[in-house]
């Protein structure tokens, strides 16, 4: 089914006002003056702005209230496509929810500005008529030969067809043999294949395929399947129904670097790669995906959460897998959810949403039950394969040997996995080699000057590195308190430290580390993997990169060395999130034929989360997490926003904080606590005093926040960033 034909855009002429929308963080769309070009509502513009040329986007008619003598003419329209209007509308409504403002987040829309002109002329060599004096030579013939038989080619390509050096081409176009002539450049990005043999699908595969392939305008799915029950292939499906339907799609993956299995999945599937985005492309490759998006030439998009921003002529589907995923949260610049978004840009364009995970968010729960989003259920794995068996080592019972990290019961397991020739796993969400060093003579710690974090030992780098804004120094020979030489000590264990604990505890494994600091970029995350694959690593070490949804079938257990990390520090989330986080670390284990153990050591064995694990019951779970939300009238039964106030000065902010808290809005079911030192209250050189509103979901929250922060205006060097719906309360 042909998607509906959007209506033309108004043109504007010569002497028209229009509203022009600067990728600045400005108040909103200036006023300019139409010259002799006409342009219309989404073209990309070139603008005066103080002295000097800026790109924009005609945003519309203008206000009409700047003297015409004041009024600036447009310089000149840039031949990029034109900024859909789906996309404009997306633009507006992302600025009025996040309170951004709204260039701000058109900067995430035309976020390459070397793709907005005009592309590079492409070139081939097209036959002439060879000068009478030409020198006939074999390389020669067999040039003239291949461009007579093709379409003109670049030189490089036809120099490759003829079998010859690139000198003889250029030798032949210097004689006049050979001419230049403008061609169309080759596309950057094959039409994935439909007609390709699909997975064999079960019954619930099927029944949950064949309803989100089914021609839908705007709709939310939640694809619910335990960890390997199928779902990637279930929603392949709808890909391929939006692709025969002339659409586009796109794919939101939380770690779009570490998608290698992913990308070969897709690639079995549909014939070809799809177009990648994520902050690792060269600078090339971003203006050449962009511009093919925009074209439509990129029919299939796999992105990091900036994805939701590209300019889609005709997007069809968007799919958010594993939903509930912390890194879909933008927490800095325009705060955002990328789930949600994803949503209001599924509304905004009529077209359905696909939410996947096998631990769904409460919020998307919360939904479902509403009767706002429909829930398809996948309960059992694929092919027969069998969830492991999850138990719990209480460390208060049977604690590790003095200065070791990895308890009896666990490295007994291991022992017996590696002596069947089998796989394992452990898993430490703590980068480096430990989260504290410190003086063993006078107590003292090396803290970050930066921010309130401490360095953290990564001994592999031979570094202490700040994890918040990335200072680093070398490990000090003596204490800069007491002097005393050779003193710090480890404290605790980080991922490093448990690989050199498991590499001497089994001395004949192959043991492999992966953390996002060891294994930096897509080309090393593929190559890792691979190895795991094909079973050259017979131990891998990991921090939560590796419950990323990878399938090795030669993995049957996973020891989590400290499953009560995440539990504490005041999160309302704190409880979901281990749950989540554990509930995939433990879905890496048999994932085929071969059954899969997994072993959590805690000092909290009866905590709901670690009972909840153990008892299979997800569902329990959430209910009494659901219940105490509901109580406390917290998301997603309420609404919270934070402001964080920050500051080189921490006497200034603590005035303006002050300012701001009797400037604070009073109203029934509304509630606004602070200010208080943010937990990190220094980050990166700026002192951080944190606001939390607190409001029921009656409250129109963004209109209190926009009153009360006009009627206490904020001064450099003073910043105020609001996050509405936070997920991290640092």
């Amino acid at each position: 089914m042909p998607s509906a034909v959007a209506k033309p855009a108004q043109i504007f002429y010569a002497d028209s006002v229009v509203a022009v929308l600067l990728p600045l963080p400005l108040a909103g769309a200036y006023d300019y003056r139409v010259g002799d070009c006409p342009v219309a509502a989404g073209d990309v513009v070139a603008v005066p702005l103080a002295g000097r040329e800026s790109l924009g986007v005609v945003w519309g008619a203008g206000r009409g209230d700047v003297a015409p003598a004041r009024l600036k003419t447009i310089l000149r329209r840039l031949p990029a496509r034109p900024l859909p209007e789906a996309v404009r509308r997306f633009v507006d409504w992302v600025a009025a929810y996040t309170l951004a403002a709204p260039g701000a987040v058109l900067k995430m829309a035309i976020s390459v500005p070397q793709a907005l002109e005009a592309a590079a002329m492409h070139r081939g060599c097209r036959l002439s008529e060879p000068p009478a004096a030409l020198k006939m030579t074999e390389a020669r013939r067999k040039v003239l030969a291949a461009a007579a038989a093709r379409p003109p080619l670049s030189p490089a390509d036809l120099a490759r067809e003829a079998g010859v050096g690139p000198a003889v081409v250029r030798s032949l176009l210097e004689a006049g043999a050979l001419t230049l002539v403008p061609m169309a450049p080759p596309p950057l990005f094959e039409p994935p294949r439909t007609d390709l043999p699909a997975p064999v699908l079960s019954d619930g595969q099927a029944a949950a395929a064949a309803q989100l392939a089914a021609p839908q305008d705007f709709a939310v799915w939640l694809l619910d399947g335990v960890t390997g029950s199928g779902k990637t292939e279930v929603y392949f499906e709808a890909v391929a129904a939006a692709l025969n339907r002339g659409r586009q799609a796109l794919v939101l993956l939380p770690e779009i670097a570490l998608s290698a299995q992913w990308l070969g999945r897709f690639v079995r599937r549909f014939g070809v790669e799809p177009a990648v985005w994520h902050s690792e492309l060269s600078d090339a490759r971003r203006r050449d995906t962009w511009r093919a998006v925009a074209d439509g030439t990129a029919r299939v998009v796999v992105g990091a959460r900036s994805a939701l921003f590209l300019p889609f002529p005709d997007l069809g589907l968007i799919v958010v897998d594993e939903e509930h995923d912390g890194a879909f949260k933008q927490e800095e610049g325009v705060t955002y959810h990328a789930r949600d978004m994803a949503v209001v840009r599924g509304r905004i364009g009529g077209l359905p949403v696909v939410l996947a995970s096998a631990t769904p968010s409460l919020e998307t729960l919360a939904n479902v039950q509403a009767g706002r989003y429909g829930r398809l259920h996948l309960p059992d794995r694929h092919a027969g394969a069998a969830l492991p068996e999850i138990a719990l080592i209480d460390l208060r019972r049977t604690p590790p040997p003095r200065g070791f990290w990895l308890a009896p019961p666990l490295t007994a397991a291991i022992q017996e996995t590696l002596d069947r020739g089998e796989q394992a796993m452990l898993f430490l969400n703590r980068r480096g080699y430990a989260p504290l060093t410190l003086c063993r003579k006078c107590g003292y710690r090396l803290q970050c000057p930066h921010c309130t974090a401490w360095l953290v030992e990564h001994r592999q780098a031979g570094r202490m590195v700040c994890h918040h804004c990335g200072h680093y120094v070398r490990p000090p020979d003596r204490c800069p308190d007491c002097e005393a030489p050779d003193s710090f000590v480890a404290c605790g264990p980080g991922v490093e430290r448990v690989a050199e604990e498991a590499i001497h505890r089994f001395p004949g494994a192959r043991v492999g580390l992966m953390a996002s600091d060891t294994v930096s970029g897509p080309h090393a995350a593929a190559e890792f993997v691979r190895r795991v694959a094909d079973h050259e690593i017979d131990l891998l070490v990991g921090t939560q990169i590796v419950a990323k949804g990878y399938h090795f079938p030669m993995l049957t257990l996973v020891g989590v060395v400290d499953a009560d990390l995440g539990l504490e520090g005041g999160d309302l989330r704190a409880a979901e999130r281990t749950f989540q986080l554990l509930s995939q670390v433990a879905g890496r284990a048999g994932r085929a034929e071969r059954p899969g153990r997994v072993l959590l050591q805690t000092f909290q064995p009866d905590h709901p989360v670690m009972r909840a694990l153990v008892a299979g019951d997800r569902d329990t779970f959430i209910a009494a997490e659901a219940e105490c939300r509901r109580d406390a009238a917290m998301p997603p039964f309420g609404r919270l926003a934070a402001l964080i106030v920050s500051g080189p000065d921490a006497t200034l902010l603590d005035e303006h904080a002050r300012r701001l808290a009797r400037c604070a809005p009073q109203a029934e079911g509304l509630q606004v606590i602070g200010p208080a030192p943010a937990p990190m209250a220094l980050l990166r050189g700026r002192h951080r005093r944190r606001f939390l509103v607190k409001a029921t979901r009656s409250v129109n929250l963004q209109e209190a926040l926009r009153q009360w922060l006009a009627a206490c205006p904020t001064k450099q060097p003073l910043r105020v960033q609001v996050d509405i719906d936070p997920y991290s309360f640092g």
